[in-house]
């Protein structure tokens, strides 16, 4: 072989090892690109109302995965159904419902795959008032005369939105049954927390909010609450002597309270990446956990937490 020859011989090798190499570090690349359970960055959308508890999971999660990071944007429920179908950069939602038969349809068709969701845990919706409200409890057909004008009309009923956040369509579904409330008497706080203060500050109000914002009795935050709202009582109308219950533990876990909710995850990852890995904990015994001493109903079968604030009945 002469000399020119081999020469464009070796350029040739030389170029063929640095394809390899370039292939092999584009794969690379690629792999270290793709987040993992235990390591990458993922943005979620969460219903505000969940906000206390999905913060504590979400701080657990990272404290043991170090190399991950879990950005939650707080929202009204809408606004995540809209990120989840919108925005490609939000593969999870947590939420109060799970998909339509519809939804589903329309994201598999888009995806090529079908998302999943599921419960991860029971909720309720507390109905709070200012402690020197002498209104205490209720019953469902007095709240709901309330929230339609019809009882009471001088005090101000107070949601976190009046159109697009989870609480609001969960009153308007299970007691208005489709009714709107009367406008002259409920009034619309920006968050959850704003419902808080609002109801603090004013005798004369009650107030609708998750119970993850009022009802751990371990955070001293929500203790220092309830020093100046109160958790009001509903009567239970599917118990035999129809006692009049709050929404503690018990109460979500055997559906007496009749405010209770699902807390439902919804996904479109069609691989074991970041958003499964937090899935997987918060459905397991680690985030279940969480749920439970989030005076939350985990959908794992765990002892009742009793719980010491405020328990008895006043005495008349």
């Amino acid at each position: 072989m002469n000399a020119p020859m081999r020469l464009m011989s070796l350029l040739a090798g030389i170029a063929f090892m640095g394809m390899l190499i370039t292939g092999c570090d584009s794969k690379k690349q690629q792999s270290d690109s793709i987040d993992k359970p235990n390591k990458g960055t993922i943005h979620i959308s969460v219903d505000e109302s969940y906000r206390p508890v999905i913060e504590e999971q979400i701080a657990m999660y990272e404290a043991s995965n170090p190399e991950t990071r879990i950005i939650a944007d707080y929202k009204t429920e809408e606004a995540c159904i809209r990120d989840f179908f919108r925005d490609s950069a939000t593969r999870l939602v947590l939420i109060t419902r799970g998909l339509k038969y519809n939804e589903e349809s329309f994201m598999k068709d888009s995806l090529k795959y079908p998302p999943r969701w599921g419960l991860l845990a029971a909720d309720a919706i507390a109905v709070i008032s200012n402690r020197n409200n002498p209104d205490s409890m209720f019953t469902m057909d007095e709240l709901r005369d309330r929230l339609l004008g019809k009882q009471k009309r001088e005090q101000t009923l107070v949601f976190d939105g009046l159109s697009a956040t989870s609480t609001y369509r969960f009153i308007r579904d299970s007691i208005l049954k489709g009714a709107l409330p009367d406008s002259s008497v409920v009034k619309a706080a920006k968050t959850s927390q704003d419902v808080i203060d609002f109801i603090s500050e004013n005798p004369n109000a009650i107030g609708l909010v998750g119970i993850s914002w009022v009802g751990n009795p371990e955070i001293k935050e929500q203790v220092e609450r309830l020093q100046k709202i109160r958790i009001n009582y509903l009567r239970c109308d599917i118990c035999p002597d129809q006692p009049f219950v709050k929404p503690v533990q018990e109460s979500i876990q055997s559906r007496r309270y009749p405010l209770v909710r699902g807390l439902y995850y919804v996904i479109k990852e069609n691989y074991h990446g970041l958003g499964n890995g937090f899935v997987d904990f918060l459905k397991y015994e680690r985030g279940q956990l969480i749920f439970r001493r989030a005076y939350l109903g985990p959908i794992m079968n765990f002892d009742v937490r009793p719980v010491k604030i405020n328990l008895s009945l006043p005495k008349k």
